[in-house]
């Protein structure tokens, strides 16, 4: 029981806001040595090294320098004037261009908290000038803003692909539809709401366009769509074509983000110093987690924690779909509290093998994870999102109103997780 007791500590150390890495390093260390001393430690320089080494992870600084410079560009604050162009005579045409531009974003920068504080800070306001429900706008920022957890390419897929051994290009690939889906499930949902409650989303006064109507609007969301859109097509078909790895590729979407500040006037060596440092320090945050989880995992498996949970996994009654339906529960409440970093490095390592021995299809897993985890931007009292959307916005926006707005969201989430789960076929998965 030695391996539980070390989980249910470490769970304790997170919640009390302790650096993460710090916790799984010092959990490790001290029922490592309780159980076998310092000589179990002595493969921990070689586990470092093979992280250090691994090509696969190199494509994580590049996609957050890629996102960190985009997000300098006000590439979302043009973005949403174009798409309020196309959508804002539509009720809840606001809500519509936040989504669409959420997923543009999240296609693009892949940056969760530079997305919904962009939103935020942009959007939020024009909502709540033409009365929209609080709930609502709130709502839709939180949620669209956490498209970039499934929409590739993404951070969490990149490192569940490295954990679970599942080729990177073949997650992104896979990710394509159920992401689209859920971003027509978000829209649904707005157009069904403002269909049923107009007051609650109505339709900008004509005097919020650029001009009359005619091709104005498209011309001027065509301008700020197209040079995203190539990127995302070039970062993307680059993968699915072959041409290159995710590694490469997202070089080409640090080399591609250059190229677009330059394109928006954007660029300067200030911008490109502060992408740099902020790029190090969360590079920095995240192979830190990484090293502190191997080992814990590597004590976790020395003291028999992966055998004990092998065999409760293995004795839940429905087999492969029991084992589904706990292990979805388990990361939904985990996400409650902790953040999605740490349940790769330490909850999925534990899961994946058993879900490879009852012959499920790890790509499959690996994508109902990603959405699960995404789910846990949303979910009070911890998901980020909240947190980062109440960090800009107005004081009439209580913390109440985003709670409750996320809510349907969420549901949202998890009826498109379901539907993964219960029609594989329909993704694609056998």
């Amino acid at each position: 029981m030695i391996g539980i007791i070390m989980f249910g500590v470490a769970l304790v150390l997170l919640l009390t806001g302790f650096p993460v890495a710090f916790v799984f390093a010092g959990v490790a260390l001290i029922f490592g040595v309780f159980a076998e001393g310092f000589e179990l430690f002595a493969f921990m320089p070689y586990r470092i090294m093979s992280i250090m080494e691994n090509s696969i992870m190199m494509a994580v600084p590049m996609f957050i320098f890629m996102g960190n410079v985009l997000q300098k560009t006000k590439l979302a604050e043009q973005l949403l004037e174009a798409m309020g162009q196309l959508f804002g005579r539509v009720r809840g045409g606001v809500a519509v261009s936040t989504i669409l531009v959420g997923c543009l974003l999240a296609a693009s920068t892949g940056v969760v908290g530079a997305s919904v504080v962009a939103m935020g800070v942009i959007s939020l306001p024009v909502m709540l000038k033409y009365n929209y429900d609080k709930k609502l706008a709130t709502g839709v920022i939180c949620a669209s803003g956490t498209l970039g957890q499934i929409i590739p390419p993404s951070i969490i897929l990149i490192i569940l692909g490295d954990v679970m051994g599942v080729p990177v290009g073949d997650l992104f690939r896979a990710a394509v539809l159920p992401g689209a889906i859920l971003v027509g499930a978000f829209i649904l949902y707005v157009l069904i709401y403002a269909y049923f409650k107009p007051e609650a989303a109505p339709a900008l006064p004509e005097s919020e366009f650029s001009g009359p109507g005619g091709f104005a609007p498209y011309w001027i969301a065509f301008k700020a769509i197209a040079p995203p859109l190539v990127l995302i097509f070039s970062v993307l078909g680059s993968i699915f074509y072959g041409i290159a790895t995710p590694t490469e590729s997202s070089a080409i979407g640090g080399a591609g983000a250059i190229l677009l500040a330059l394109l928006y006037k954007q660029c300067s060596w200030k911008i490109l110093w502060e992408s740099s440092i902020e790029t190090v320090k969360v590079t920095a945050m995240v192979f830190a987690i990484f090293i502190g989880a191997t080992a814990f995992s590597m004590v976790f498996s020395y003291t028999g924690g992966e055998e004990l949970i092998e065999e409760l996994m293995f004795s839940l009654p429905g087999e492969k779909w029991g084992f589904l339906i706990i292990t979805m529960l388990v990361i939904l409440v985990l996400g409650f509290f902790i953040d999605f970093v740490e349940i790769s490095f330490i909850v999925v390592p534990m899961l994946y093998p058993i879900a490879e021995m009852m012959g499920i299809d790890l790509t499959w897993f690996a994508i109902l994870i990603a959405m699960n985890l995404q789910t846990s931007f949303l979910t009070p009292p911890f998901g980020f999102s909240l947190f980062y959307l109440k960090g800009v916005a107005p004081p009439e926006v209580k913390t109440m109103d985003i709670y409750k707005g996320v809510i349907p969201f969420i549901g949202l989430q998890l009826l498109v997780l379901a539907s993964i789960v219960i029609f594989p076929g329909f993704y694609g998965f056998e």
